[in-house]
């Protein structure tokens, strides 16, 4: 697994983390995107996911870590399995434009 600490890529795992998906739970794509927006409506946008997560973390930092943990994989499994090699997006879920990290070269 590649860390990143992109603000997307934490948005998303911090709605994942307050989505009903349980731990246990092998979620398809559109499972987790569902799961994502769903929660994104409930808590008011990314800022009240990142509230429930920081709460979470204040009452059972104990069940709070493993499943942050989880979020960020799946997060992370699911974004990095749409990226190409060569660093171009495949279309998906995440965005239909080139990654800021494409070379000129494959751009152009």
């Amino acid at each position: 697994m590649i860390a990143t600490s992109d603000s997307l890529t934490a948005a998303r795992a911090e709605a994942l983390f307050v989505s009903h998906l349980s731990t246990a739970d092998h979620p398809t794509d559109s499972e987790v995107a569902v799961a994502i927006r769903t929660a994104v409506r409930t808590y008011g946008g990314t800022r009240g996911c990142a509230a429930e997560v920081a709460a979470a973390y204040g009452d059972h930092p104990e069940l709070a870590a493993p499943r942050m943990r989880w979020a960020r994989s799946v997060i992370e499994d699911l974004y990095q399995r749409r990226v190409r090699p060569t660093g171009q997006q495949v279309t998906s879920l995440a965005s239909r434009r080139p990654s800021h990290h494409t070379p000129l070269a494959a751009a152009a």
